[in-house]
């Protein structure tokens, strides 16, 4: 515990760099259009992120971009004007293959299955699939049917992640997120009928009202379930930007080292029942592919996620989707209404956005290869100088997470659950320009 007190602290969790508090905001739709002119065109890795934002209920520990509806109608609109964002972006793809593809929200399963084909197969006719593509959706297990798995499964899905956060009654009224494991079972057997090869749970530590026996009784129905792989994450607490959460208190939450430990025994269980550790907040059984990649050093992180491989460009469809395309980042407006506007207007949405410069590049890359656990070998070139870096890692050196051979640095198996706080160490727009307040949650 003497470790979570020392690193807990407000930090970025390094789905990019530069994080998004220190974008410049200076991405046009000409430069942006520009940076994608200067991309090779042959022989080159895809991922897309359809972001679709409507739910039926609010669940109210989530910080996600949602709208909440129970209106139909609000379905092809939407995929009409995703489908025009991808139009813009088509013609720049073509000799490219399709990696990876993955339905977030939201809640995709929100939109029927005949919508869904009527959002991927035009996208999927336009691009050739990777030799090894990987498609994934996200699910409520409480509204994905059976048709949505065999509608999804026919157009190459093969992943699907479902949001369990906790099994115990009185967490889940409290969260407004109702299913039962019955429902949960239901719909993993009937992917795995269909030949699914990855299942993923999300689970979350820190929800209202959770202890460590509610903790211990979701974590061994999941263990019986078996997912192939499962996010545990850590609830942020931050009702003044999501006011859905201040339907409880901050005194229904187990916080500090309470909360810490329910981490620790989710994780201790995890690992007897055959899990392995990967990366941040991550676990895969050993046969799965994120594991294989985290062990063969060729894991990558970026805004889905840990992913087992490396694609060059990632775009990102739909209203608050981001965009990473390697010399430049993007995020479309946020609101829906906002979003629509600005495709129907000009074919192009940017809320905000930021073109890297030649030392974000170079940090960019020790940042993300600290995230994936692999080691870090700092060149003349690095605009940090070992002895700066050195300077930062003090703590971080003596409590073995890190080790220093010369110019090359290596991340500890005790390291692992601090990747965030070693991450820090090389984010100069950080270090040029501290919050004055909060904007990053709490590292561990």
């Amino acid at each position: 515990m003497k470790l979570f007190d020392r690193y807990n602290v407000p930090c970025p969790r390094y789905t990019s760099y530069p994080t998004v508090p220190y974008w410049e905001n200076n991405v046009t739709k000409e430069n942006w259009h520009g940076s994608l002119k200067q991309l090779d065109q042959k022989h080159r890795a895809l991922s897309l992120y359809i972001h679709l934002p409507y739910c039926a209920s609010l669940c109210t520990y989530c910080a996600c971009n949602t709208r909440i509806t129970k209106n139909r109608l609000v379905q092809k609109p939407y995929v009409d004007t995703v489908l025009k964002e991808w139009n813009s972006y088509q013609d720049y793809f073509k000799n490219w293959t399709l990696d990876e593809l993955h339905l977030g929200g939201g809640t995709p399963t929100f939109f029927d299955p005949e919508e869904l084909v009527n959002l991927l197969a035009p996208i999927l006719d336009s691009v050739k699939k990777g030799e090894d593509y990987a498609f994934s959706f996200e699910g409520h297990p409480e509204n994905t049917s059976f048709e949505h798995l065999k509608v999804l499964r026919s157009l190459g899905f093969k992943r699907l992640s479902l949001g369990i956060q906790d099994f115990d009654d009185q967490v889940q009224k409290a969260i407004n997120r109702l299913q039962s494991v019955k429902e949960v079972k239901r719909v993993v057997d009937q992917a795995r009928s269909l030949l699914y090869d990855s299942i993923n749970f999300d689970i979350v530590y820190g929800l209202p009202f959770q202890t460590a026996l509610t903790v211990r009784d979701t974590i061994n129905e999941v263990i019986q379930l078996r997912p192939d792989r499962i996010a545990y994450y850590s609830y942020a607490h931050v009702p003044w930007k999501k006011p859905g959460q201040r339907s409880y208190t901050k005194y229904d939450l187990p916080t500090g080292q309470e909360k810490r430990r329910l981490y620790e025994l989710g994780r201790e269980m995890l690992l007897d029942a055959g899990y392995q550790a990967i990366g941040m907040d991550h676990f895969a059984l050993p046969e799965e592919a994120l594991n294989q990649s985290f062990s063969n050093k060729t894991l990558h992180r970026n805004f889905m996620g840990y992913t087992p491989s490396k694609t060059d460009v990632l775009i990102g469809l739909g209203s608050s989707a981001i965009s990473d395309i390697g010399l430049g980042l993007k995020q479309n407006n946020k609101t829906i209404e906002g979003y629509f506007k600005d495709i129907k207007e000009d074919g192009f949405s940017n809320v905000t956005g930021h073109l890297l410069n030649e030392e974000d590049h170079q940090v960019k890359g020790v940042v993300m290869a600290v995230m994936c656990g692999k080691d870090v070998v700092i060149n003349e070139d690095f605009p940090i100088s070992m002895d700066i870096i050195e300077e930062r890692m003090g703590t971080l050196i003596e409590d073995q997470l890190v080790t220093i051979e010369g110019n090359k640095i290596h991340v500890t198996k005790q390291g692992e659950d601090f990747v965030r706080n070693i991450a820090l160490v090389f984010d100069e727009r950080y270090w040029a320009k501290q919050p004055a307040e909060k904007q990053f949650s709490d590292a561990v």
